[in-house]
């Protein structure tokens, strides 16, 4: 049986922006892409700018020679490192102000 998906979410202020973010991928497999990591979607308060996509790496665990996903594949997610991770983004190019499909960005370490 599947775990449910957990139900985070949380607004913050991130350079006078109001922001709202949750998590929208725990790690899953994808038949076409292999293992996908978590995501977290990122919105301005008002729904109608530019929103961001977290995209974090997989969790992956080394047992004899092959690599299998732990289980359960659910990291922790502590929000002051959410928010580190919008600043960096912001900082790439992301403008919550802006217009346009989601921006995402790739994320090399973990939220937890």
């Amino acid at each position: 049986m599947a775990n449910p998906k957990r139900s985070l979410e949380q607004e913050l202020v991130v350079d006078g922006v109001k922001l709202t973010w949750c998590l929208h991928r725990e790690q899953q497999w994808c038949t076409a892409d292999g293992w996908k990591g978590l995501s977290i979607r990122v919105r301005p308060a008002d729904e109608d700018h530019r929103e961001l996509l977290l995209e974090y790496p997989v969790i992956k665990e080394q047992k004899a020679g092959w690599a299998r996903a732990k289980l359960p594949v659910r990291p922790r997610i502590r929000p002051s490192k959410v928010e580190a991770h919008i600043r960096l983004a912001m900082a790439a190019g992301w403008d919550p102000q802006g217009r346009g499909k989601a921006f995402a960005f790739q994320m090399q370490e973990l939220p937890g």
